[in-house]
């Protein structure tokens, strides 16, 4: 693990030098920004660094020979791996609180430090005209608030109002220069308000004293509001880094607000499921260090295993991407993957223990004789 967070810290530092220097920002911001970022990097790289390890670990027993002694004391392959996941617990308990405290933590730490020294959030998926929310207003109607930048956690600029009736009809439009948010309430600065007045009739001759438009100003205005710093910010978060609480609150906002919620419902299955990930690594690693090799094969087995790894986790993306086009359900996306690797590894182990019973009953149905065993080697006098 420690290799490989260094090695794609590496990578992503030489991919961000171009960053420094522009504005206020410098090398040491960068160093703070990839300290901040090692826990998502840790949560993203534990499957397949616990993968490498369990190899790395079998391989060395099975060069020792001691696989060899485990098999001939009694002990199965599915013994073996139910030893493995046993042994592995301490490693599941220590992800279960990586993913759902320190990597969330983390994540909204290191978005308040991109708001705060590039003015962005890292992201790409953005929209140029910033961020949009929707909500019910007071009055029963609909209000839609765009934040055009944000700064930091509590903090935005660039913020507009739009209050509409039940009859969706535009009654307000604000437009703050910054704006505050607290837990219910929004807090507008340098705030320009145009209030709308219904014109009645539209055969009504339009007069002089006629006011369709009503514009002011205030210093500040403080509005209700069912967006918090958490919801501002979930915005900006990938749903995989979020805890379950703020994911939970999240896709509460979106379905009361008649939003779409299915990403964010697909990332708690695959936080759930998270764990059980880790399981199917290990899983994957069993056939591959049960192979008894004489000499080196270690380096061998590592590659495959790393192939064998990054193969799963191209498996996994393409399901959460072709479930999301195709409206699968989630459990579909999260579990579908994982059931597929741990059935094929856990095939893979049983015809690896089984493989001298199966090819004598290839021999018996296609008439081939086996090779006989070799002589027993004599002791040296």
């Amino acid at each position: 693990m420690l290799a490989l967070i260094g090695l794609f810290t590496f990578f992503s530092v030489v991919d961000q030098l171009d960053q420094v220097g522009r504005g206020s920002f410098k090398l040491y911001h960068l160093f703070w920004l990839e300290f901040l970022a090692l826990p998502t990097r840790l949560y993203d790289l534990l499957p397949i660094g616990l993968l490498i390890g369990a190899i790395l670990g079998l391989a060395g027993l099975a060069q020792r020979h001691e696989l060899v002694i485990l098999r001939v004391s009694g002990v199965s392959g599915m013994k073996l791996l139910r030893m493995l996941w046993l042994s592995s617990i301490p490693v599941l308990v220590g992800a279960l609180l990586l993913a759902e405290f320190l990597t969330p933590l983390a994540e909204l730490k290191l978005s308040e430090a991109k708001l705060a020294l590039r003015g962005d959030a890292g992201r790409s998926n953005i929209l140029r005209s910033g961020y949009w929310f929707r909500e019910t207003n007071a009055a029963g109607g609909l209000r839609v608030i765009n934040v055009g930048a944000l700064r930091g956690s509590q903090h935005a600029a660039v913020v507009t109002v739009y209050d509409f009736d039940q009859a969706q009809e535009l009654k307000t439009l604000m437009l703050a220069q910054t704006a505050t948010f607290e837990s219910g309430k929004m807090e507008l600065q340098q705030v320009m308000i145009n209030t709308i007045h219904p014109l009645g009739d539209p055969n009504d001759p339009i007069t002089p004293d006629t006011k369709p438009v009503e514009v002011h100003t205030e210093a500040s205005r403080e509005i209700s509001t069912t967006l918090t710093p958490e919801l501002l910010l979930a915005r900006v978060l990938t749903p995989e880094r979020m805890s379950f609480f703020n994911l939970f609150e999240y896709i509460q906002y979106l379905s009361d607000n008649h939003l779409t919620a299915d990403r964010q419902i697909v990332a708690v299955w695959r936080k759930l499921i998270y764990p059980f990930t880790l399981l199917v690594m290990i899983a994957i690693a069993a056939p591959l260090g049960f192979v008894q090799t004489r000499k080196g094969g270690v380096g061998a087995k590592v590659f495959v295993g790393i192939l064998l790894g990054v193969g799963f986790f191209m498996l996994n993306q393409l399901s959460l991407n072709i479930g999301m086009l195709n409206k699968w359900p989630a459990w579909v996306t999260a579990i579908v993957p994982n059931a597929f690797a741990l059935a094929m590894a856990m095939i893979a182990l049983l015809l690896m223990e089984n493989r001298n019973a199966i090819a004598l009953r290839m021999a018996r149905f296609t008439g081939r004789k086996l090779p006989p065993p070799p002589p027993p080697r004599q002791a040296p006098t």
